[in-house]
């Protein structure tokens, strides 16, 4: 279906020619005589294009430009006027017109000029489909969020994203979902609808970063034949999402340090400051603390981004998402690869719940991932797990996941002189098999058997090795 154009013009004639000469060009037309017609139709059906003459008999055409903005954002509108002036042409563009055309004018000319026009709105309603799927998919209702930790997180998340605050710190291991908060933060806040920028801080050498994060002049070094905006300054009202800023190189640092001090820049090569306004989120999962201390990390950058750090907790602090995160994983993959997978069956849920999860939210979605693909049934089961899962390090069986500490804490000493009894009971007593399931040489062992007093004959039954 062809665009729908509303002509709005006081002189019948030129509405009637104007009309013609767009349904001649494959366009549908509406017409309106006064200001009042224009905002009714408008409003009534949107058009997606509105040709505007600059005097109506009513109101001015500035004021009916002012009421489509109201109405649709994205609707562009050409003004048309024999009044034709600079202060009028500046007044149009300033209230949002798309052009402005002067009588007399080419009827091919117009007709170009509102092909261009409709090409550009097309573009701005793609843009906006394609910001508002990044929204209702970054959304922050979107993370699971059972665990009372993870709770307090997306508490915080919600009024810092609604907030001015123009410095945050995600902190967390590797694969705890850093990347998923960055973009909840800004898609959940008032600069949604504009540009989220993203980039990893180990991604690129030194050299190639500067110009990435700030641009560069025409000549600046050996293969800069064109100006180039770097993120900073594409960012503009935005967003820029520093991943991995615990291994910025010592050289950027200083020049990161300016911009959150100064919101101001250079491009490599250049001699004038650019002024932006951008929320910086910066992510990392080294102690920063230690780095600072170790003389690779600046004291005085550190304390700028820490002016409102979020700790996202691991995935086994807060195994109440485990589930949840795994039944939404399975939605998902399920869709993508067009299996029928309902589930989890029992004997491969328990052994996930106990399953220590190293790499986090990411190991989870992977696993899910794998399980989804290679499951012949409805649920998956035990053996479509990796067989880090099935088969943790540290359990003595192959079968459950390594030891977790109890809720209540424990005595460690007590699980000490426990293991080791665990031990010369599998071995029968033979002190040198003991050793060698807890990872000890003979004189450990007997070291232990003395201070726990533990030469009981029972324990001794087989050899002593």
């Amino acid at each position: 279906m062809n665009a729908k154009i509303l002509v709005v013009d006081d002189e019948r004639l030129i509405r009637w020619g104007l009309c013609q000469a767009l349904k001649d060009a494959g366009y549908p037309t509406e017409q309106a005589a006064t200001a009042a017609e224009a905002i009714e139709a408008v409003g009534r059906e949107m058009p997606d294009l509105v040709l505007l003459d600059y005097k109506l008999p009513d109101r001015s055409g500035i004021e009916v430009l002012r009421a489509v903005r109201k109405l649709s954002t994205r609707t562009p509108v050409v003004m048309i006027t024999a009044h034709a002036s600079v202060g009028g042409a500046v007044e149009a563009m300033r209230e949002g017109a798309y052009d402005y055309i002067g009588k007399p004018f080419e009827m091919d000319e117009l007709i170009q000029t509102v092909a261009r026009a409709l090409e550009t709105g097309s573009l701005r309603e793609e843009v906006a489909r394609v910001r508002e799927d990044a929204r209702r998919e970054s959304a922050l209702d979107n993370i699971v969020a059972e665990a009372p930790a993870m709770k307090d997180v997306t508490r915080l998340i919600r009024r810092i994203a609604e907030s001015e605050a123009s410095t945050i710190l995600l902190l967390g291991e590797s694969g705890v979902g850093k990347g998923l908060v960055a973009r909840a933060l800004h898609f959940s806040g008032p600069r949604w609808e504009k540009p989220f920028m993203h980039i990893t801080c180990t991604a690129l050498p030194e050299a190639l970063l500067e110009s990435e994060l700030f641009g560069h002049e025409k000549g600046a070094f050996t293969d800069a034949k064109v100006q180039k905006k770097g993120l900073f300054e594409l960012a503009d009202g935005g967003t820029v999402f520093l991943d991995e800023i615990g291994d910025l190189p010592q050289g950027m640092q200083g020049k990161l340090l300016r911009v959150l001090e100064d919101k101001a820049f250079r491009r490599v090569g250049g001699t004038r400051d650019i002024q932006v306004s951008v929320r910086i989120v910066a992510a990392t999962n080294k102690d920063l603390e230690g780095e600072v201390a170790a003389g690779r990390f600046r004291g005085d950058l550190y304390f700028r981004l820490k002016v409102i750090p979020i700790e996202i907790p691991a995935l086994r602090d807060r195994l109440e998402d485990l589930m949840p995160l795994a039944e939404g994983f399975i939605r998902h993959f399920d869709r993508e690869l067009r299996k029928q997978v309902r589930g989890i069956d029992p004997a491969a849920a328990e052994r996930m719940k106990h399953y220590a999860w190293p790499g986090n939210v990411r190991e989870l979605r992977n696993a899910i991932e794998r399980a989804v693909l290679l499951t012949d049934g409805e649920r998956i089961s035990l053996s479509d797990l990796p067989s880090e899962i099935r088969h943790p390090k540290g359990s003595p069986d192959g079968g459950s996941g390594g030891l977790r500490l109890p809720p209540g804490g424990l005595v460690l000493e007590d699980l000490e002189r426990d293991m080791v009894i665990e031990a010369l009971t599998r071995s029968r007593g033979n002190r040198t098999r003991a050793a060698r399931l807890l990872g000890m040489n003979r004189d450990q062992i007997r070291y232990r058997i003395e201070k726990f007093d533990l030469r009981d004959p029972s324990l001794s039954a087989g050899s002593p090795g």
